[in-house]
């Protein structure tokens, strides 16, 4: 009988920019991506935490790609999108400059970046797709590496304002019969 062959199968990823940089992300953790919007900003939250949107009554909340990872300031354009990822610690939202298109790689496209353990590294590979190079973020490295403190600001975050959401909506429906 014929030993079974492990096949590594390609892998998608959205390519994005930040700033001069493309960097990509693995489309399996992709759930949506939306235009701009309003980020209600939230009190004693680290910086990289730009604030919540709500996304269809779901309150989620938004990081900064760029000051996560040590780069200038968010500059916002009309080509400003804001990905939300489905991670097992919930829905986040990262903000980035651009999305350009998606692109896969198989196994022989993709170089491991090797890097010592005492360094903070989002990169967990470089594509090569052509001439160009795109590096691979490790998106456990990017959202994980809160601390524990800073995840509890989150998540009570999210609780906080799903109950002035909740309340906010109530009081809409009330005031519906003097307005509406």
């Amino acid at each position: 009988m014929e030993a079974l062959k492990t096949v590594n199968e390609p892998i998608q990823y959205i390519v994005i920019k930040l700033g001069d940089e493309q960097y990509g992300i693995d489309i399996r953790y992709i759930e949506n991506i939306v235009r701009m919007q309003r980020i209600t900003r939230v009190p004693k939250m680290p910086e990289y935490i730009k604030g919540v949107i709500n996304l269809r009554g779901e309150v989620v909340p938004v990081m900064s790609l760029r000051l996560k990872m040590y780069l200038p300031e968010d500059e916002l354009t009309k080509n400003s999108r804001i990905i939300i990822l489905k991670l097992e610690q919930g829905a986040i939202g990262v903000l980035v400059d651009e999305v350009r298109e998606v692109v896969t790689l198989g196994e022989e496209q993709i170089e491991k970046v090797s890097y010592s353990a005492y360094e903070e590294n989002f990169i967990s590979g470089v594509g090569k797709v052509g001439e160009e190079l795109i590096s691979l973020l490790d998106l456990n490295a990017v959202v994980g590496t809160t601390t524990q403190a800073e995840r509890k600001d989150i998540s009570n975050t999210r609780n906080v304002i799903t109950v002035i959401t909740h309340r906010s909506a109530q009081k809409m429906k009330g005031t519906e019969r003097y307005y509406g």
